[in-house]
């Protein structure tokens, strides 16, 4: 299969990966919540995310690998490959004992950190999670280098395949599991095992299929600098990133309790349903940005990528956000958790709304990555990130799980809003204004869909499922046909007939 057809059919599989974490998450969220309790449930959320945090030691080589992989492809310099490939392995192993280390200091203070908001029993299963999830994580850091390999080498096809096999064996196993009884500790050791099963596998296949070669020998310290030095703003976003999206469940544990913790880990699942929804496109692209750098693109090749992936994030997540400020009180009361979830909606909502705006010029990132460029990004929203938890900690303690999703709204306006939109225009010529024309027209399109549909809800009241179901289904219809005739250029409407007749020809074999 060609680089092409690879890349398409990345993006189509990026997305079946997201509808299966959505189906997924949907059906399997109220049996996880049900069988292990909210206490339980929020216990077993916020040592993910206090272990998540271990993830930041990959100090952002990772996206490294895949540049300078992708480098020296282009300018076919195996032996230089072997030699980075070899190289990171090492510092990878490195990595994961450091991990091992930090993850054992988390295991012995557990009590220290959130002996005054939990039990003793609640206490020994934390210790026991973040046992089991530390192991996980030291052994994910030196097998993680076959991932890299095979996004830089384009490989699409095989990664996210796998990667659905994954996604579809771990809640039927884990199912299975809690019906005999099992609780918590069944999920993360499920986890580990496909986890590690599935770096095993990709390494077998760069092995194998791809003929990597790793060479070890004496690290070549001058690469390694130069490779620090764009790694590090890199490492700088990720923990950014962690700070946004996993601090407010460390501090709702510390000053709340495991409900809130709940509460608002509900909601960010939600959130992050929409996240991965919006980088299906871009996340395949890192590779192909990095191609036109080393090509010698021009300003205006870049501004014209970055209006054409923004525009088609932009026609597919509007629909989401749209449908889930009319839908998706009656979604989490009726269809999903359940009433005790209400607060979840309202959570959501203020997580959600913000993040649109960067969420559709997501390959604004690849481009900063593939120019070298992207410390101002990581200035602006380490500056956002304090402010986030300066703010959220005492608004969490007033208000619990709302308090603490209102700070992250604030700072994702001004940071990677705002800020980085003056950045895109003003250093990097990506022709901003342009962009904003095109979005704001759309956007009045998409309100009209959005007033229609909320004129539908009012004169017709949601008071089961079906009728949820069926607002929902005639929402999303009028949304396509009003987007299809009034919003979508040709290049669009080529690109998702294509799509159709695909997807039409794959069901008559």
């Amino acid at each position: 299969m060609n680089l092409s057809k690879q890349r398409k059919v990345g993006v189509i599989l990026s997305y079946i990966i997201i509808v299966l974490n959505m189906v997924i998450g949907i059906a399997y969220t109220p049996i996880l919540t049900r069988m292990l309790g909210q206490s339980e449930y929020g216990l077993y959320s916020l040592v993910s995310s206090i272990i998540s945090y271990l993830t930041i030691l990959d100090f952002g080589f990772g996206n490294a690998i895949i540049i300078y992989t992708t480098r020296y492809r282009v300018k076919g310099e195996k032996e230089k490959e072997k030699k980075l490939h070899g190289m990171f392995l090492i510092i990878y192993s490195l990595i994961g004992f450091i991990a091992a280390i930090l993850g054992m200091i988390l295991y012995f203070n557990v009590d220290k950190l959130f002996g005054q908001t939990m039990s003793i029993e609640e206490i020994k299963t934390a210790k026991t999670l973040m046992g089991i999830l530390t192991l996980n994580l030291a052994l994910t850091f030196p097998l993680s280098i076959f991932s890299s390999i095979i996004t830089a080498y384009e490989k699409f096809v095989f990664a996210k395949i796998l990667n659905i096999i994954r996604i579809i064996l771990n809640p039927i196993i884990t199912i299975i599991l809690l019906k005999m009884g099992y609780k918590s500790i069944s999920l993360v050791i499920v986890i580990t095992i496909l986890n590690i099963s599935t770096l095993l596998i990709n390494m077998i296949y760069c092995r194998s299929k791809l003929q990597i070669k790793l060479k070890f020998g004496k690290i070549d310290m001058s690469l390694l600098k130069e490779i620090t030095a764009y790694s590090f703003f890199i490492f700088l976003n990720t923990v950014i990133d962690k700070i946004t999206w996993s601090t407010d469940q460390f501090v709702l544990g510390a000053v709340s309790g495991t409900i809130q913790v709940a509460l608002y880990s509900t909601a960010n699942q939600l959130n992050t349903m929409y996240l991965n929804f919006s980088t299906a496109i871009s996340g395949v692209l890192l590779p192909k940005v990095t191609k036109m750098e080393e090509q010698n693109a021009t300003d205006k090749e870049f501004s014209n990528i970055f209006i054409k992936i923004g525009r088609l994030q932009y026609i597919m997540i509007a629909l989401i956000i749209t449908g889930f400020i009319l839908y998706g009180k009656e979604f989490i009361n009726l269809m999903w958790v359940g009433p005790e979830y209400s607060q979840s909606y309202f959570i959501a909502c203020i997580l959600m709304i913000p993040v649109t705006l960067p969420l559709i010029q997501n390959i604004g990132i690849n481009i900063l990555q593939a120019k070298n460029k992207h410390q101002y990004r990581s200035v602006i929203l380490t500056i956002t990130a304090i402010m986030n938890v300066i703010i959220s900690i005492p608004l969490s303690k007033i208000y619990g799980g709302i308090g603490a999703a209102i700070g992250t709204f604030i700072t994702l306006l001004i940071g990677p809003g705002l800020l980085m939109n003056i950045f895109y225009y003003k250093k990097i010529n990506i022709d901003i204004p342009r962009f904003w024309r095109n979005i704001l027209k759309m956007t009045l399109i998409i309100l009209i869909c959005f007033i229609i549909g909320m004129s539908i809800k009012i004169f017709y009241p949601i008071q089961s499922n079906i009728a949820l179901v069926v607002q929902i289904v005639l929402y999303t219809i009028i949304y396509i046909i009003i987007m299809w005739k009034c919003a979508m250029n040709q290049y669009e409407k080529e690109l998702f007939t294509k799509l159709a007749r695909k997807i039409s020809k794959g069901d008559q074999k």
